[in-house]
């Protein structure tokens, strides 16, 4: 987002992401803290499907880009971290996320540090 950029928020509740063929694409923004990444990592799952599909079969929808912003205590508490730079890793530009530690007191291991922020 740029500044004066419309967003649009949505806070707990049902919901989800499912877009349709011939939409025009979309970039999210996904923002996550402790648990709450259940839903939010089932989205990013939903996008990395559809992107494999995208990319191996050329289906019709049009995906934008995903960007998870998910914070937590420590790394330890840090729900999927493996499974979504695992994502990252498999879908490079397309699947980004920025873990933000707020107590952090132990070193971070040297696979989390470059997208680490916070204390």
């Amino acid at each position: 987002c740029t500044l004066d950029s419309e967003v649009a928020l949505r806070v707990g509740g049902d919901f989800f992401f499912d877009p349709q063929p011939g939409d025009s694409p979309v970039n999210l923004v996904l923002i996550a803290g402790g648990v709450g990444i259940n839903p939010l990592f089932s989205i990013l799952l939903h996008i990395a499907d559809l992107h494999g599909y995208q990319e191996g079969k050329g289906n019709r929808h049009k995906l934008g880009t995903a960007k998870l912003y998910y914070s937590a205590k420590n790394t330890s508490e840090l729900l999927f971290k493996k499974n979504i730079l695992g994502l990252m890793e498999a879908f490079p530009g397309k699947i980004t996320c920025c873990f933000h530690v707020t107590q952090q007191r132990s070193q971070i291991c040297k696979e989390l540090q470059p997208h680490i922020t916070g204390k």
